[in-house]
Order: C-alpha cells, then structure tokens, then sequence
C-alpha cells in the first residue's frame, strides 16, 4: 500500500527551531556593588529533565572529587503528538509547484494536521539564577511566538508555526542535609503545530488544448480554438480553425 521513501524531517526540523530559540540565554552574577563578575551562558541539551536529576543525584554532596554537573541549564523533550482534527481540510486538495522540467508540476497532496506539545526545564541550584532564565523567556510568549519554517525544503514550501506557551510550574528538588545540591525546576510548557506531508511526485503538464464551438440547436461545428504552449517559458499561442477545416 505505501511504495517509495520519502522523509520531510518534519519533527526533526520542529525541535531544532524550538531549541534555537533558547540557545542564547545568559546569566550574569554581581557583587554587591552592582558591578558585573561574570557572564555565564546557560548550556541547553534534549532531554527529559530526570536524565540531569539523575546526574546530580551521582554528586550527593559538595566533597565529592568529580566535577558536578554545571548549574544552571537547561533541557527540553517532545512530551505529546496528537493529531488535529479542528484544523483539518480535505485530504484531496493538492498543492502544485513548478519543476524543472517545463512539461511537468510537482505535485503533494494535502497535509495531516498534529499538535506537538514540548516541555522546557530550567534547572538552577540558586533562585535568581532560574529567574533570570525565566524572565528571558516569559516576556517572548503573550502566549505565542511565531516562527517561519521551510516545511518541504524540495518544493520551498515555508509556514508560519505559533509556539504557545499553556503552562509554568516551579519546583524545588531538594531534600537531605545542608551539604546536598539542590535544584531549582521551572517547567515551561508549550504547544505547536505540525504538518506531515506525503511523497512529492511528478505530473504531466496539458499544453495543448482544442475547445469546438457548435450551434446549440444543430450541433453542427462553428469554429474550433487551438490553444497551445510552444516555449519552455510559457508562450501561449491560440489559433481559431474555421468549421469547414475540421469537420
């Protein structure tokens, strides 16, 4: 029933986007002056937060000779696919693109509408840390940012998708004595939209077109209309035949 491979990296591409919109966030730390000691930049990695609960747990406390794990960063993971029903259309709509070839179109069928839910965590081991990670965030989202992706890279199909943040939570991971690491958690919560489109095949173009004329009572020929493409760059050229020449 499925024939021939195809592969539009469509969730690949989502998490990457989704990725780079928190790739530059930064948390500076002052003195008590106000004067800036250093800029560090909050590394950020896929994955479910557990995976980096679990390495913190390896460190159980601060004399521990290996090197802990570094704090703050950042993680996020694919949490929910569904598929989306509000927004579906006919599956027999096609969308058609030019091709190389002047004789052919490209042509796909309509897309499956999803919903994909990604989950970000901020891990912090100090509560102004997280918050100023938070506070790079939150401002973006009112409650979406839209981003242009390139859906089909083949056929430069581009669309503009919402991330929408539904939800923050805050918890404290932290539970031992004094010397254990303790750990910050913001959970940001967000919703897009994916489109999964088919296998992109090739159709003939019609470039020649014959329309006859005829009298509506009699059904005897009047004229017929030539209408033909001649050039690779769409030169149309149409020509009226006389009835007695085709009849």
């Amino acid at each position: 029933m499925f024939s021939g491979h195809y592969y539009h990296a469509t969730i690949r591409k989502m998490v990457s986007v989704f990725g780079t919109l928190f790739n530059n966030i930064s948390v500076v730390r002052k003195d008590g002056n106000g004067s800036v000691v250093n800029i560090t930049r909050v590394p950020l990695a896929y994955g479910p937060k557990q995976k980096f609960l679990a390495r913190l747990d390896e460190q159980p406390n601060l004399d521990n000779t290996k090197v802990a794990m570094k704090l703050p960063r950042m993680s996020f993971e694919i949490t929910t696919l569904t598929y989306d029903a509000s927004t579906k259309i006919n599956r027999n709509n096609t969308l058609t693109f030019a091709a190389t070839d002047p004789a052919s179109r490209k042509v796909i069928r309509t897309y499956a509408p999803y919903r994909m839910g990604l989950q970000l965590s901020i891990m912090a081991k100090n509560q102004d840390d997280a918050l100023q990670v938070l506070e790079q965030i939150l401002p973006h989202f009112q409650p979406e940012y839209t981003v242009t992706i390139k859906d089909l890279d083949e056929l430069n199909l581009k669309t503009d998708v919402p991330f929408v943040l539904t939800g923050v939570q805050m918890n404290e991971d932290y539970e031992g004595d004094f010397i254990q690491r303790r750990a910050i958690i913001y959970t940001l919560d967000f919703e897009t939209r994916l489109r999964f489109y088919g296998q992109v095949n090739n159709k003939e173009v019609i470039q020649n077109v014959l329309v006859d004329f005829r009298n509506p009572t009699t059904l005897d020929g009047i004229e017929r209309l030539d209408i033909e493409q001649l050039t690779p760059t769409g030169t149309i050229t149409t020509q009226i035949i006389p009835f007695t020449d085709f009849n």
